[in-house]
């Protein structure tokens, strides 16, 4: 659903972008892929876009919010505008976009009737073979006054077949001054040190930055690692500690901060830049070899995996703090 603070949420790093798309329309195109790495705010331009494509009475830097297409938009029922992506039951990790989904498309950007009809399909690496080639027909014999917007992370991940047929449009190119003045709007007592270790931590995405910045992790990385200090020196009570971690911090919220110092822990053995910049690896590394960091980072993706079968994540927890001491 477009909601109406996507729909008109104006980024600074976009503007380029926006100004070559609105000038050129209605002479577009029929397939547009716009990518960029999480946090840059695609899902957020492409909400604007839409919105204005469909809107009835056009503004310059966004839709009006007023029309009847807006209230459509607004109310999740716009008969013009079809957003498919992976089933809501089947969210897990690798999840596909199934090839019914491509099919009953053709319908509706075949059809003829007044205005524009607009489909997004996100994200794009989520089509399987079967699903890319179905689309390969749509994109090949759309109907007048259609637009097909596909987003991806990753836009090398899809198809050359499918990335022929489109024009790409790059959201993630910002400097560090807009990034850095993104986050200090959002977050106005944020130090400088602190914006760089966001950034840092958000492969310089803001939106990511301002996103971490609220996660209860962030301020606990330091003492879970000398937690972890603590467990693989004395080798001992591996359990009490999964007991403590588990009541600071929900499964996910500490997977993804273990994924994050444990990768600073393998850079700093590789004698590479760190994300965590406020942290001291030192100790802990003169604990593990290379190769057990290495097979620590393999079986963590196995784990996130079987969290995502439904396997407990207490079990997973208890088998990790046991390699983790075990080193």
């Amino acid at each position: 659903m477009i909601d109406d603070t996507q729909a008109t949420t104006i980024f600074p790093w976009h503007q380029q972008t926006w100004k070559l798309l609105s000038s050129r329309f209605p002479d577009l195109g029929h397939g547009l892929l716009f990518y960029g790495k999480k946090g840059c705010a695609k899902d957020e331009f492409t909400a604007r876009f839409v919105a204005w494509v469909l809107c009835l009475n056009k503004q310059p830097e966004s839709a009006c919010g007023e029309c009847s297409s807006c209230q459509w938009l607004k109310s999740d029922t716009h008969p013009n505008y079809v957003h498919i992506t992976t089933d809501e039951d089947n969210k897990k990790q690798n999840a596909k976009i199934k090839i019914e989904k491509i099919r009953d498309l053709l319908p509706f950007v075949q059809q003829t009737g007044e205005g524009w009809r607009v489909v997004v399909i996100e994200p794009a690496e989520a089509l399987n073979t079967a699903s890319a080639n179905a689309l390969l027909k749509t994109l090949e014999e759309p109907g007048e006054k259609v637009v097909l917007i596909l987003l991806a992370d990753h836009y090398l991940k899809l198809p050359a077949t499918i990335r022929s047929r489109l024009q790409h449009f790059a959201l993630d190119r910002l400097n560090s001054q807009e990034a850095e003045l993104y986050i200090q709007q959002q977050i106005p007592a944020i130090t400088q040190n602190q914006i760089s270790l966001l950034l840092n931590l958000a492969n310089d995405m803001p939106l990511t930055a301002v996103e971490i910045e609220k996660s209860d992790w962030l301020q606990k990385r330091s003492q879970f690692v000398s937690d972890w200090l603590k467990l693989v020196a004395e080798k001992n009570m591996p359990l009490s500690y999964v007991n403590k971690w588990s009541k600071e911090l929900n499964f996910s919220e500490f997977m993804i901060m273990f994924e994050y110092l444990l990768g600073d822990l393998i850079a700093f053995k590789l004698k590479q830049s760190l994300r965590n910049v406020d942290l001291d690896f030192q100790e802990l590394e003169r604990h593990y070899q290379l190769d057990d960091l290495f097979n620590i980072y393999s079986d963590l993706q196995q784990k996130k995996l079987m969290v995502a079968q439904n396997v407990q994540a207490q079990l997973i927890m208890d088998e990790l703090f046991i390699q983790l001491m075990n080193a």
